[in-house]
């Protein structure tokens, strides 16, 4: 077993910040040359890229809108001409949007809310395909979330089905690539600290509240979610496919 990725060639999304972040730079310290995707926080994906070059590896950010068809397909361009292929892509880009309940919800929200999770995820995907098949042992991970498991706090409904989606959208894929040798797992984080979306969206009455309901009494933190990815990425996972890893403190053991 290894999780030596010396040589590999990972894109992640969303990779400026937070989870996304600290996948990019547990890859680049295991190895690979990573591609820093950002929607609109270029800054900080500057930063990412100048994090992993650092460590010896090359690194360029590239920003795309990956609920647009054209900018996916430019996004993957741009990342197999400046890796030389493709061989890791992680899905980490997506986010709450707001919180709405169902009654109240506009059509806008619902749609946007199921484009940045399910859509970008969809559309990466599929842009890679061909690369990662070129490749021959691609590794492809997705996004999901507790909430995709337990339909998320309030206001929150559109995002858990958009994550619960994610989930059923891996077990389908991982079907349709295993014959090109290329995995699809998904990671489901519960309770992440340390990110824009809990700085946003949570209350620190909330993070208490969070906090106290997780077995292991902490937050979870960016570096676990990547622990995680590196191994579904690595050699040793070679024969993991379609299933999901939940990294939430033991709060499904309740």
């Amino acid at each position: 077993m290894s999780f030596d990725l010396t040589g590999t060639r990972a894109l992640v999304t969303g990779a400026g910040h937070g989870i996304g972040r600290g996948i990019a730079l547990a890859l680049a310290e295991a190895g690979s040359d990573v591609v820093v995707h950002y929607a609109s926080s270029a800054d900080a994906a500057a930063s990412t890229v100048g994090e992993i070059e650092s460590r010896g590896r090359k690194a360029l950010a590239v920003g795309a809108d990956l609920t647009s068809t054209d900018a996916t397909a430019r996004l993957l361009a741009e990342t197999v001409g400046f890796l030389g292929g493709l061989d890791i892509l992680v899905c980490n880009a997506g986010h709450l949007v707001g919180r709405s309940p169902i009654e109240q919800m506009t059509d806008e929200h619902y749609l946007k809310t199921i484009e940045v999770n399910l859509g970008s995820t969809f559309r990466t995907c599929r842009a890679a395909i061909p690369a990662l098949r070129e490749s021959g042992a691609g590794r492809i991970v997705t996004m999901a979330s507790l909430a995709a498991h337990n339909g998320g706090g309030n206001g929150a409904t559109a995002y858990a089905a958009s994550k619960a989606a994610v989930l059923g959208f891996t077990k389908g894929l991982a079907k349709e690539v295993a014959v090109d040798g290329i995995t699809v797992n998904a990671v489901a984080p519960g309770f992440i600290g340390e990110t824009k979306f809990h700085d946003t969206f949570t209350t620190s009455e909330g993070r208490a509240t969070a906090v106290a309901g997780i077995p292991v009494k902490r937050e979870g933190l960016p570096s676990d979610v990547a622990a995680a990815v590196l191994y579904l990425v690595s050699p040793a996972a070679s024969f993991i496919t379609g299933t999901t890893l939940d990294i939430d403190g033991g709060v499904r053991t309740r």
